[in-house]
């Protein structure tokens, strides 16, 4: 049985996500900051900011080997950042949740990873990421993940050797608490898309930068 472990599952598109690969047959290992809080008594407590909550997660696996890790916990930051007005503060707390906290989990659980047959980490990153496409607004958002992706792609080229295939995500503007009520896709799809982009993955996708439907989104 194949094992899949998803950080931030305990709503929108984590928790889509833990849904389906449960439905699917998985072996699904649900993670959030507070699983009481979150009706998910079973889930691993897993704030990605706290090293101790990190290293307390690797104890449980115990070496168990790890196929898929989904990185998908991430905040929006200041959505009104403008200059004049950036929170630096928030800044720091956002690039500390999108950026420091997905490679921290991924480094931890690397050789959970490697261990396993498909061998693959997935970083849910966002289109606003890219420098290429690149809009106005939203200093905090596009930063962080353009800094995730970068670290991303470092960190596909150090475990390439040990077969492991790393790969950022832009889940679609998806009608989560952060994307609105009119965003253009629905969770369940870009949870389906996600997976299905996924499960064809090769090594020879290592370091990409894809989105939900499997297209190539411009660094």
């Amino acid at each position: 049985m194949a094992t899949v472990l998803i950080t931030g599952a305990s709503r929108g598109i984590g928790k889509e996500l833990a849904d389906q690969y449960a439905d699917a047959g998985w072996d699904v290992i649900r993670t959030c900051r507070d699983p009481q809080e979150s009706g998910m008594p079973d889930a691993l407590k897993l704030d990605v900011t706290d090293p101790r909550d990190v290293r307390e997660v690797v104890e449980r696996l115990d070496g168990k080997p790890n196929d898929v890790l989904i990185n998908n916990a991430g905040v929006i930051g200041q959505r009104d950042a403008a200059i004049g007005n950036i929170d630096y503060d928030v800044w720091e707390e956002t690039f500390r949740v999108n950026t420091l906290a997905p490679i921290r989990v991924a480094e931890a659980l690397s050789q959970n990873v490697g261990a396993s047959e498909r061998k693959t980490m997935v970083f849910i990153s966002s289109v606003m990421a890219s420098i290429a496409g690149n809009g106005s607004g939203h200093y905090l958002y596009r930063s962080t993940k353009a800094a995730l992706n970068s670290a991303m792609a470092v960190m596909a080229q150090e475990l390439a050797p040990r077969g492991v295939i790393c790969v950022s995500m832009h889940p679609g503007w998806v009608q989560t608490d952060m994307g609105g009520p009119t965003a253009a896709v629905t969770v369940p799809n870009s949870a389906a898309g996600i997976r299905k982009v996924v499960a064809a993955l090769s090594r020879s996708d290592n370091g990409r930068f894809l989105d939900y439907t499997g297209a190539e989104i411009p660094w």
